[in-house]
């Protein structure tokens, strides 16, 4: 029987170089407003440390729903009793089907059978590198987060920012920036959140919500607030989940996460749990603070300027060796 503060993770995952799921994608011709770059979809083969991260720094997990398209690592051990293997068609409507975007997998997350009311989501480059505790992510029911106000200015054809202005509208049509501050004045203006306050401070005379800092870490979400905004907006996340590839008029899982948010319900949360690094070409700043475990979380996030890929590939799973090395029971 399920413990009711259960705390679950949900990974989701595609390998890029399976030649039929490419050849699936490119019977689909995405239009300008789509993004389809074949980084969206690379494999850096460092999936495993990813559950090995779970297994030895967050043995508290009550299930990891590991979510693909059909495809499952040749090592996974899907008898592991905390693995719940989940296809995109067991749980997103068939409507919406077949989908290469991460968009449309994650506005419809809370679809997973068994998903416990509190989840974390984690997309396939982000880890857990130290120890973590539950109350890391959830504390009394509530999701713990940083409410850090930061401006979105689009820039090009930067597809995310697009996205990120459309979680902001459909958010400010709900929540009043004014009463927010009045009835949750110490989540917004928190010590916890050190230097970034500042921003937070910088952006009080404006009276909307100008966008919200995002971490690109594992996101505390609640099952209900899911389903909440599903009720209420049905249309723009109908549409979302009906584009094949990320689009410009899409949203994301940033808007879940940012309603909790703004509605008070959650904890404040230091900044400093996790770092995010884009991978490049000269990574020794990321690859000492996966060494060194400096963070409890980080996430590496894919570069489409790499030189030499497969050298940065071995050099990460190199690093997550020398803390990770050991196989987890999720593995063969």
């Amino acid at each position: 029987m399920k413990k009711s503060n259960a705390i679950d993770i949900v990974i989701i995952w595609v390998d890029g170089n399976d030649l039929n799921w490419q050849k699936e994608k490119n019977k689909y011709m995405p239009n300008s407003n789509d993004d389809f770059r074949f980084i969206r979809y690379r494999d850096w083969e460092n999936l495993k440390y990813i559950f090995r991260g779970i297994e030895k720094f967050a043995p508290w997990v009550n299930k990891v729903h590991f979510v693909s398209c059909g495809q499952i690592p040749e090592w996974l051990n899907l008898n592991n009793p905390k693995l719940h293997y989940v296809n995109h068609k067991d749980y997103i409507p068939k409507e919406y089907l077949p989908t290469f975007s991460a968009n449309p997998i994650e506005v419809n997350l809370h679809r997973i059978e068994g998903l416990a009311e509190q989840f974390i989501y984690f997309n396939d480059d982000t880890f857990i590198t130290n120890y973590v505790k539950e109350e890391d992510f959830f504390k009394d029911g509530k999701p713990c987060d940083a409410a850090i106000e930061n401006p979105i200015v689009p820039s090009g054809n930067d597809i995310i920012d697009y996205i990120l202005l459309n979680d902001m509208e459909i958010l400010n049509k709900y929540f009043d920036k004014k009463d927010i501050r009045k009835k949750h004045f110490f989540k917004w203006y928190n010590p916890k959140y050190g230097l970034y306050l500042a921003k937070t401070i910088s952006l009080i005379q404006w009276k909307k919500i100008v966008g919200m800092r995002y971490s690109h870490l594992p996101s505390s979400i609640l099952k209900s607030t899911m389903e909440e905004i599903w009720k209420k907006e049905f249309e723009i996340l109908d549409e979302t989940s009906k584009n094949k590839f990320r689009s410009k008029s899409d949203v994301n899982q940033y808007l879940f996460t940012n309603w909790q948010m703004l509605s008070g319900n959650f904890v404040p949360r230091k900044c400093s749990i996790g770092k995010f690094f884009l991978i490049q070409d000269d990574n020794k700043k990321m690859i000492d603070s996966i060494v060194k475990q400096k963070y409890k979380m980080i996430c590496l996030n894919d570069n489409s300027e790499i030189n030499d890929f497969e050298k940065t590939k071995k050099e990460i799973i190199s690093a997550f060796e020398k803390i990770l090395p050991d196989k987890s029971s999720f593995e063969k």
